[in-house]
């Protein structure tokens, strides 16, 4: 059974049957009848008197309707929402020794953690993660909404400190690293911003394109920032661009902030509508209860039935 007006419990509304009841007795009784001895008088049948007297007992089995109605719990639909979806963003940073070279006031590492940390800035209510990457990687980050382990992380994976194995550029395995991450994350888009200045070996002999298959079929989108003078390799740019997203080739520090901006412009944010919700609504019941009380206590001093 639906109701225009949704009800906590609907099945306490058949106690209504109740109170209808006493309506119709109240409008339908014949009642007794007493004769008066006035000879020769034009009074009328009392058709108002009788109108106004049902009026006044019709209030308290109204009132009992209403408290029935409360019992019943009142509800209404709230205004439709509307919320965030989720951007779930793995940074995949190239901490190889090529990252040490100059760039800017700094090197390339430096650099690009910066951008890094000013990208958080306007993706706000996103989750972040950081992995770095050579030829090992190392998950740094957990996808996360506090980014505060961002801000902290530079000083410890720089790649002057980083253990020798890390010393190559092993993108493939990296990406599939990132992959794993991102797909254990059910809820929310998913994206992979790979910032690295160097060739990989690893995404040749159609390695890419199977890499690419398998970010397709997740639903992963991979940007690359090329932080190097040198082309992007072929099959990054085709990575990217079979998965949605872009290479992009900075080539000095106020370029690679923009990179990030238009990065943030390319990934736009999805709203999406959420269904509306019955939430209770006891107000305008309770109130009408009141009105219903208020009048029933007034007329009983003078507007009711008598015996005599």
């Amino acid at each position: 059974m639906e109701f225009l007006i949704p009800f906590r419990h609907p099945v306490v509304l058949l106690a209504l049957i109740a109170p209808a009841l006493l309506l119709l007795w109240i409008w339908n009784k014949k009642g007794r009848g007493l004769v008066l001895p006035f000879d020769h008088s034009g009074e009328r049948r009392g058709r108002f008197i009788h109108f106004a007297t049902g009026c006044a007992e019709s209030l308290l089995p109204l009132l009992l309707a209403l408290v029935i109605v409360l019992l019943a719990g009142p509800q209404r639909w709230a205004e439709p929402q509307t919320k965030k979806v989720l951007t779930n963003i793995e940074f995949c940073v190239d901490v190889s020794g090529s990252m040490t070279a100059s760039f800017g006031a700094g090197t390339r590492y430096d650099a690009s953690m910066q951008a890094i940390n000013e990208f958080l800035d306007y993706r706000e209510g996103d989750a972040f993660g950081l992995t770095f990457f050579g030829n090992s990687v190392l998950h740094w980050v957990p996808l996360t909404s506090d980014v505060s382990a961002f801000r902290c992380a530079p000083p410890f994976m720089r790649p002057e400190i980083i253990p020798p194995w890390f010393g190559g550029t092993e993108i493939g395995k990296a990406l599939l690293a990132c992959r794993q991450v991102l797909i254990a994350r059910e809820e929310g888009d998913r994206m992979i911003l790979l910032v690295s200045d160097g060739q990989s070996w690893d995404l040749g002999g159609g390695r890419g394109e199977e890499i690419a298959a398998k970010l397709v079929a997740d639903g992963i989108t991979v940007y690359a920032v090329h932080i190097a003078s040198s082309a992007p390799q072929d099959e990054i740019i085709d990575i990217t661009a079979v998965t949605g997203g872009r290479v992009f080739s900075p080539g000095d520090v106020n370029g690679l902030d923009a990179v990030f901006k238009r990065i943030d412009e390319m990934q736009l944010t999805r709203i999406e509508k959420i269904a509306s919700e019955a939430i209770d609504d006891y107000a305008p019941w309770v109130l009408a209860s009141l009105l219903l009380l208020s009048a029933s206590l007034l007329v009983s001093f003078g507007l009711r039935y008598t015996p005599w």
